[in-house]
């Protein structure tokens, strides 16, 4: 028996149990798994005969509490290839007004530019507290994140949306390298 806990921040406990416990008793069945959930103490834990549900289930559950709704983390849980990456802001922010700047800039004028990375790179993305959350292919999110710094770094959009439409050519012009 594999055996995994986690701490989740308070507001996100009812995110994971969802509306009647269909959030958790959907991902239980889906994986597998067993979750136990300590809301005094915001202890989340996770068990199964197949570590790899448990893995799985609780990179699921820590996309969640970073932010992300069950159903666009479920990616995760669909896909073994999937990776989700967390960024902590809170070492290059030294106040409170200078991570509402950064995450005003990740997210951009209506969500716009969070939704540009996103579509560009074919990730999801959550910018949550101190934190941007991204969850895709290794290679895609790879690519997200160094966006996300050229934003941290004060490029303008448009530079950081150019580098991206390079990426998302290069890896075109890869995959038809690799069949013809």
């Amino acid at each position: 028996m594999t055996l995994q806990q986690l701490k989740v921040n308070r507001d996100r406990l009812a995110v994971i149990i969802g509306s009647k416990g269909a959030t958790k008793m959907a991902v239980e069945e889906k994986t597998g798994t067993r979750i136990e959930i300590d809301s005094e103490e915001g202890i989340v834990l996770v068990e199964s005969e197949d570590p790899i549900a448990v893995i799985r289930t609780v990179e699921f559950l820590r996309a969640v509490n970073r932010g992300f709704s069950p159903e666009r983390a479920d990616l995760i849980l669909d896909d073994e290839d999937v990776i989700l990456t967390i960024m902590d802001l809170s070492s290059i922010c030294t106040t409170t007004k200078q991570m509402e700047r950064f995450r005003g800039r990740i997210i951009g004028k209506a969500g716009k530019a969070r939704t540009q990375i996103e579509d560009m790179t074919a990730t999801r993305m959550s910018v949550y507290n101190k934190t941007v959350a991204i969850i895709g292919l290794p290679e895609q999110v790879m690519i997200a994140e160094e966006a996300v710094r050229m934003l941290l770094q004060g490029l303008p959009h448009a530079n950081v949306f150019a580098f991206l439409d390079r990426k998302k050519k290069e890896a075109k012009h890869n995959v038809l390298d690799y069949y013809y």
